[in-house]
């Protein structure tokens, strides 16, 4: 990956709906070369997806809390029992005091207790540990440096 192609990917995350042509002219490539080495991105897996940024709050998802899973064992079907639980953003196997860290967005307290309750139908949790965001900051997506 080089300089022009770590500038597509940023000028793609500050807007994904850019046309090749305004990609090209921002980096000096036509747009057929700016949509090749776009294509190109994605065949090796750099770019994994297009996607729309959404406000959760506008969407009736404003709580927002990460959960630390500790268990006895991990079934093959514990990433499937997650991904089922639509409230959960991302899962994450962690080294640290629990075993598995996920974020959750939910409309209220009272769904993220349900989520909370459906976790503990998993194979093998034995304990949770939950943290209520109460404001964000920020959210950024990955930066890619350019230059040496």
């Amino acid at each position: 990956m080089d300089d022009i192609d770590r500038m597509l990917i940023g000028l793609l995350q500050e807007d994904a709906t850019q046309s090749y042509a305004a990609l090209g002219a921002a980096v000096g490539l036509s747009s057929g070369a700016a949509h090749e080495r776009v294509r190109k991105l994605r065949e090796r897996g750099v770019i994994r997806r297009t996607t729309v940024d959404v406000d959760p709050v506008a969407v009736g998802r404003g709580v927002l809390a990460y959960v630390m899973v500790d268990g006895t064992t991990w079934m093959g079907d514990t990433r499937q029992a997650l991904s089922a639980i639509p409230e959960i953003e991302e899962a994450h196997v962690i080294a640290g005091p629990a075993s598995l860290l996920i974020k959750v967005r939910a409309a209220t307290t009272q769904d993220l207790q349900a989520v909370l309750r459906r976790l503990f139908d998993i194979n093998g949790v034995t304990r949770t540990q939950t943290i209520v965001a109460l404001e964000t900051f920020f959210e950024r997506p990955v930066h890619i440096p350019t230059g040496p």
